[in-house]
């Protein structure tokens, strides 16, 4: 029978920690196989795991997570993975189904635990990653999740936590000193969905939605006309589209409102790899000097 070369490098390994008497417990842990619900909590749980952790993410990208469709694919990797996370407060209403269907009997972190959500509709909104506070929250429960399956190796865990929620810290000091030179009465955006109401509450800035908290329904012909009312009736000067939704709607508003597209926005997802917005730090930051520009009058620039 042939031997692959990493077989024979493994079976040596193994020969020879076996020869030196290395007990099994002192032998190098394989990474922990973790499994978020989208992308932001993915990118989290790397800044925290390192080289520790593998992590992949169900609703990718640009992947709306609202009308994400899990796959038979999806199922197979819950069922191989050691940790669950995901956002709760509503976020993912097809997880439950996927955790049945896979037969997963691990634990299921709710990265949300903590927060106290702000309501819309008598529902509760789960879009709390848009203020850098709550997400050192995260971060902390994260931290705690993998500590708990991994205590050996609580140390590094905490320490790129740490440093990580430093990060986050400094960048929310930092939104806050740009969003502070726009004067308040200019601080009206437009967007698809009602995805920053937490971004509204921490950092003054007035959001009106052509959507509800979710994507999966269409506004109505009389909801974009008042929405179309509002704009040229408070000069509202920011409109931008959004990386998971259909950007028809917004340039549609836009354009009968007389308002100019500001830009794009990250609402519910990660950009690719190797773009913008391909890590939370960087999505946050991007979404604050895109809103920042959009809200200061050009001959202030």
């Amino acid at each position: 029978m042939k031997i692959s070369r990493r077989s024979a490098v493994l079976s040596l390994c193994g020969s020879l920690l076996a020869a030196l008497n290395v007990p099994a417990s002192a032998q190098p842990a394989r990474p922990l196989r973790v499994v978020a619900s989208f992308s932001i909590l993915a990118d989290m749980l790397r800044q925290i795991g390192g080289a520790d952790v593998e992590v992949s993410a169900l609703a990718g990208p640009d992947a709306d997570a609202h009308v994400f469709e899990p796959r038979p694919a999806d199922a197979r990797r819950l069922a191989e993975a050691d940790l669950v996370v995901v956002n709760g407060l509503g976020f993912e209403g097809w997880m439950d189904r996927l955790v049945r269907s896979s037969g997963y009997r691990g634990p299921v972190v709710v990265a949300s635990q903590g927060v106290v959500p702000l309501r819309m509709g008598g529902a509760p909104d789960p879009h709390a990653w848009q203020d850098l506070g709550h997400a050192q929250r995260y971060v902390q429960t994260l931290s705690e999740a993998l500590v708990r399956l991994r205590p050996a190796q609580a140390a590094p865990f905490q320490a790129r936590a740490a440093r990580y929620i430093e990060k986050l810290a400094a960048l929310d000091a930092e939104v806050r000193r740009s969003l502070a030179s726009v004067p308040v009465e200019r601080r009206r955006v437009i967007t698809a969905h009602a995805a920053f109401g937490y971004f509204s509450a921490a950092y003054g800035v007035e959001f009106v939605a052509a959507q509800g908290r979710n994507t999966d329904s269409e506004p109505s012909a009389a909801d974009v006309a008042r929405l179309i009312d509002q704009i040229r009736a408070r000069r509202v000067t920011a409109v931008f589209v959004e990386n998971i939704t259909d950007p028809r709607l917004v340039e549609r508003i836009a354009r009968e409102g007389k308002a100019t597209v500001g830009g794009r926005l990250y609402s519910d997802a990660l950009s690719p790899p190797g773009t913008e917005a391909d890590t939370y730090l960087k999505f946050f930051a991007h979404n604050a000097r895109a809103i920042v520009a959009a809200l200061t009058p050009a001959a202030t620039r």
